[in-house]
């Protein structure tokens, strides 16, 4: 199926690489004017000129952390349109509960911060940009679904995006505004093969017999691609999902099923 996203802007944070980079591609080929966020000036720039020659696209470093640099950048944008908001931007990392001190409490607190807060942050900064049929889509994970050990930041924060999008359906819905969460299992991406390594490395088993086991536990037996994604958030940023909001859902080769 072809999305026409001529006319339409789109907004993406974590844009310089892995997922972001993927959808920010499906979204330019479908016509969409690009906004492109992340934190990492030069691998931004390297995306931002890939897609000049599909579409418009301007790129903007800010630093999802700070309230001030997101308040000046909404501001710069004034009354600029804006139909699709991508919180995508995130982090993934280890946190045992062996882990203990105030730089295991300060990791922790940084996770949630950067995984959550930031969602919260940009949206709240924009939401009078947003119009009546504009999208919200977050990145959750479907280790916002289950248990895993080892990751509890990590996980903690996914279940929090998921709540948090639900909370954001209800404020934003009088609007017409849509809010949705989308749950990807394993992609072959920079940050899921570091964990893997973690996960292989914790049990003792090789990186390819903790992968075997990840396959195993999906209907189909393979790592997905930020391609493989492009497809639900093309069409939850469309008004073929104007009934959908609310909504976490499973991108997982049959992982989680639910």
């Amino acid at each position: 199926m072809s999305l026409d996203y001529q006319g339409k802007v789109v907004l993406l944070t974590g844009a310089a690489s892995g997922i972001g980079r993927g959808l920010a591609r499906a979204f330019a080929e479908q016509g969409a004017t690009l906004e492109l966020l992340d934190r990492n000036a030069e691998a931004l720039a390297v995306v931002a000129a890939e897609l000049a020659g599909l579409t418009r696209v301007s790129a903007a470093v800010v630093e999802l952390g700070d309230s001030v640099a997101i308040a000046d950048f909404a501001a710069r944008r004034g009354n600029t349109r804006l139909d699709v908001l991508i919180n995508n931007a995130g982090v993934e990392y280890v946190t045992p509960l062996s882990d203990i001190g105030s730089a295991a409490d300060a990791q922790w607190q940084a996770l949630l911060d950067n995984n959550v807060a930031s969602m919260l942050r940009l949206t709240r900064a924009l939401q009078h940009q947003l119009k009546a049929g504009s999208s919200v889509i977050n990145q959750a994970s479907i280790w916002g679904l289950k248990g895993v050990p080892g990751f509890s930041a990590y996980v903690a924060s996914k279940h929090a995006v998921i709540g948090l999008t639900r909370a954001l359906a209800w404020e934003l819905g009088p609007r017409h505004i849509r809010v949705n969460a989308v749950c990807p299992g394993w992609i072959g991406t920079e940050a899921a093969m570091r964990s893997l390594r973690v996960m292989a490395r914790t049990s003792g088993r090789s990186e390819a017999e903790e992968l075997a086991l990840i396959l195993a536990a999906q209907a189909v037996p393979e790592l997905l691609t930020p391609a493989d994604l492009a497809g639900t958030f093309l069409f939850l940023g469309s008004p073929l999902a104007a009934p959908l909001t609310g909504q976490a859902l499973s991108v997982s080769h049959g992982e989680v099923m639910h």
